[in-house]
């Protein structure tokens, strides 16, 4: 249990906001490329309780602005994309991409009026797929080559879920919750007859959890009824709000990126490698899968697949989790730890230091992840975006 004040501190992610400073200071996927096309240049973007537009620029790139025009707030997504820029529908203020005012139609020329006419304008990056913001001060950080995105000996897939109704660390704390896979999926799946949930339907002889330099990692090992023993190499919590999958068939990473204090935007890479002695190079672009809900007609959580399953846990904690009332236990030790990091790179920020899992050397930008032989690891080879 933590008081009402730490649970403000560390949900709220406004812009001036303690956990909102901190997630501004990483790239975050915003969108995926497939959401706009000549046919359709722009998109309404809500992300850490901003309201942006996205754009796609006659050069093919993308940009990411405020929505609101500075004269008369008017929405720029209506607005006319004309080169790298975007005029105002209403009375045709045109802003670049960093959302200075560039052209102010049937002003007297005042080329300091023009300059305070500004808006919010963020730096954007596709990348495999996926659109990438950095929305913090200074200088991004390098865009990291994720080696589920990087990797070309395989088919991936991005899937795009609807909205969570809930605060975005209601399912990062799950991504450190290393039990209640036997109950919420194994033995769910087993009550419904459905098959899919049978790794996870076995007793857990042990668990544990070990902060490295990129997150934590949680293990379990298990015991099956034969006796036999099986430990997990590990699933990472890629700070401040990945979640890595790193075994069995599908290696996947799961971004869980703030809409604002009560929504939370879900995006997936799924890479499914080929087998062995089968391998060949894929550079086609990735897949797009546009997840439905999985609401039942009643408006119940349909419960007979994992994600349906896993909302249903995050969304009926409330829109933002009142942790002053919960009763923790040992099992949520990882819990507990990733709260104190979370805290502790929050203070950092703070102070005006860089905090953990950022990447500033250019010719850097590989990462790896290895979680083999009972240790976590995290390779950061040459190569550039």
């Amino acid at each position: 249990m933590i008081s009402e004040a730490e649970n403000e501190f560390l949900t709220r992610v406004g812009p001036g906001t303690p956990a909102g400073d901190l997630l501004r200071r990483y790239w975050q996927p915003v969108a995926v490329t497939a959401d706009l096309s000549p046919d359709k240049r722009t998109k309404r973007i809500r992300v850490l309780g901003e309201d942006l537009v996205l754009y796609l620029t006659d050069e093919n790139t993308y940009a990411l602005v405020a929505e609101s025009c500075a004269h008369r707030r008017v929405s720029l997504y209506y607005g006319f994309v004309e080169g790298c820029e975007i005029r105002c529908p209403y009375h045709g203020w045109k802003y670049d991409s960093t959302g200075q005012c560039v052209e102010q139609p049937f002003e007297q020329e005042n080329r300091r009026a023009r300059e305070r006419a500004r808006i919010a304008g963020y730096p954007v990056r596709a990348y495999r797929g996926i659109v990438f913001a950095y929305m913090g001060p200074g200088e991004p950080p390098v865009l990291p080559q994720w080696d589920v995105l990087d990797r070309r000996d395989g088919h991936l897939t991005l899937f795009v879920e609807k909205d969570l109704r809930c605060n975005w660390l209601q399912p990062m704390e799950n991504a450190v919750d290393t039990v209640h896979t036997f109950w919420l999926h194994g033995h769910t799946m087993h009550v419904k007859g459905i098959d899919r949930g049978s790794y996870y339907y076995r007793p857990i002889e042990k668990y544990s959890f070990e902060q490295f330099e990129w997150g934590i990692i949680k293990r379990r090992v298990y015991r099956d009824t034969t006796g036999a023993v099986e430990e997990e190499t590990g699933h990472p919590l890629v700070f401040p709000n990945i979640l890595r999958l790193p075994e069995g068939p599908l290696q996947a990473m799961h971004w869980r990126v703030p809409v604002d204090d009560e929504h939370t935007m879900l995006i997936r890479a799924g890479l499914r490698p080929d087998k062995p002695g089968e391998e060949r190079v894929h550079d086609e672009e990735p897949s797009v899968v546009r997840l439905p809900s999985e609401m039942t007609a009643d408006g119940d959580h349909a419960m007979d697949t994992f994600t349906s399953q896993d909302r249903m846990a995050w969304e009926t904690q409330g829109a933002v989790y009142d942790r002053t009332k919960e009763m923790l236990g040992a099992e949520d030790k990882g819990i507990a730890m990733y709260r104190r990091l979370l805290r502790q790179q929050i203070e950092l920020v703070q102070a005006g230091a860089d905090p953990m899992a950022l990447i500033r050397d250019p010719d850097r930008a590989k990462v790896t992840f290895d979680v083999s032989q009972g240790q976590a690891r995290v390779a950061v080879a040459e190569g550039r975006v």
